[in-house]
């Protein structure tokens, strides 16, 4: 049994409390930005272990019939095909995942804000795609001087030339694929353009990270400056909230940096602002759920060290460069992270050096590590796939799951009649294997019944792995990384 160190449920009480004060707090119209992941916060979850990826939306449920959901998207995003990492698809894709998730669920989605415009070709591509799917569309533009220039910001020429959302429902959620998508800038547009239309209405914000009431350098907070190590968060001490009330809290530099703005935009409206700081615009309750300090600690050690690993296959990539891994360096020696802390690091290593070959390892739920090397008819994560379940079953290694007489024709099929050049299988492949297996081997059935338990194991591995490897590895729930090095010196790899 993982161990918990969240307490979800009283989570969902105490955050829904919390947010419904807040909407009391505006009359007639509310923008609730939810930074993070509204519907699968994997990040929360790997660094708080216990909270549900789904819980927000389980909270907005309970106003479903008050709720209206903008999806914010930033179109620089779009022109570098940036990609999810917890899901491996690109933002523009996870935004027509999301609606179709929302409209599943019964919300209704306003439409999508497309931030930063300034004509790129793929933005307009993407534009294109959701008119002609029906989605309602709004393209917002780069604004001279933001965020300093608060008299040019709150002016027709600023915010006054974004497209303006004609929204329908009380609650307005603004939500996005990932950071840096334009969320609070798609609200600060709704609150002036409301006031040209004397529409009064408020703002909030719901952000999971940073933890307000956590100490700066805490390692769930300085997991949350490893996962944007892209965009240059800072995590700092709220100066505002410091000056008002004396009182310490933890923000982050892009929420200080436009509180003025905020401000700014609220006295416009309202004459005065209803926030003395940054924190005050938050309704973050998640510190107040930790229920072990200790576990949460560890895991967000462990997702800073995954995202070191992560940052540095991107460079090798070609997809980022060397500002991320530098940052992340910074991180690791504050939050006191070393790959010692990860025993699946050196046990792949050794495997890798022992057997000549790409090789992986993975630490078990009872704490055990085992290892997977590259085999003639397997890959690495193939094979290490096959040994955990085993190990987690209680199969001995000597009983076989998926015979000789399985594998070899479907590697034959591979390079004979589908023209592949590697007969080894991919995982998705020897899983198909080991189903048509347990047929009839009950070992073949037994192993595939582990599979839900190697949900939140860590799995390291040697040499960057194949989409289709990591990808099915990452919907199994294992948190995988791996060296920044590649199986062959060739220069395309697919």
């Amino acid at each position: 049994m993982p161990a918990i160190g969240f307490d979800n449920q009283k989570y969902l009480t105490t955050q829904s409390e919390q947010i419904k004060k807040r909407i009391a707090q505006f009359g007639g119209k509310l923008y609730l930005e939810f930074g993070g992941k509204l519907f699968d916060d994997y990040h929360a979850s790997r660094v708080l272990p216990g909270f549900e990826p789904d819980s927000k939306i389980r909270m907005l449920q309970q106003l479903q019939d008050d709720v209206e959901i903008l999806i914010a998207i930033n179109a620089a995003d779009i022109e570098k095909n940036k990609v999810r990492g917890d899901l491996g698809i690109t933002y523009d894709d996870d935004v027509l995942r999301l609606i179709d998730i929302f409209r599943g669920m019964g919300f209704y989605v306003g439409g999508v804000v497309m931030t930063r415009y300034s004509g790129q070709g793929a933005a307009d591509a993407f534009l294109k795609r959701l008119t002609a799917l029906g989605i309602r569309c709004y393209r917002h533009y780069p604004i001279a001087g933001y965020p300093s220039d608060v008299q040019h910001i709150v002016s027709d020429e600023g915010l006054g030339k974004n497209d303006y959302v004609e929204t329908t429902h009380p609650l307005v959620v603004v939500t996005a694929p990932g950071p840096g998508s334009g969320k609070m800038a798609t609200c600060l547009s709704q609150l002036y353009h409301d006031y040209k239309r004397g529409i009064r209405s408020g703002y909030a914000k719901f952000e999971t990270f940073p933890i307000w009431n956590l100490p700066l350098k805490h390692p769930v907070n300085l997991a949350y400056e490893a996962a944007t190590a892209d965009l240059n968060d800072v995590n700092m001490i709220d100066p505002f909230h410091l000056e008002a009330y004396g009182k310490t809290a933890v923000n982050y530099n892009r929420d200080v940096e436009i509180f003025p703005v905020l401000n700014a935009i609220f006295e416009k409206i309202q004459g005065t602002s209803p926030y003395q700081s940054p924190t005050d615009m938050g309704v973050n309750m998640a510190g107040s759920c930790i229920c072990d300090d200790e576990v949460c600690c560890a895991a967000s050690r462990m997702e800073i060290l995954r995202r070191y690993y992560t940052a540095c296959a991107e460079r090798l990539r070609g997809k980022a460069g060397d500002e991320p891994v530098r940052k992340l360096e910074l991180v690791m020696q504050q939050a006191n992270v070393t790959p010692e802390i990860c025993p699946a690091v050196s046990a792949a290593l050794l495997k890798a050096e022992t057997t000549g070959g790409p090789a992986g390892a993975m630490v078990l739920p009872d704490g055990r590590v085992v290892t997977g090397k590259t085999s003639d008819t397997l890959g690495a994560a193939s094979a290490l796939l096959l040994n955990a379940l085993k190990a987690v079953g209680g199969i001995g290694d000597q009983f076989e799951l998926i015979s000789a007489q399985v594998l070899e024709p479907v590697c034959r099929l591979k390079t004979q009649y589908l023209g592949h050049k590697n007969p080894r299988l991919h995982t998705d492949e020897v899983l198909m294997a080991l189903t048509i297996s347990a047929l009839t081997n009950p070992l073949a059935e037994l192993a595939q019944q582990q599979l839900p338990k190697l949900r939140g194991c860590d799995a390291h591995f040697t040499v960057i792995l194949s989409d289709v490897d990591e990808n099915l590895l990452r919907r199994l729930g294992i948190n995988v990384s791996c060296e920044a090095r590649y199986e062959t010196k060739k220069l395309y790899h697919k």
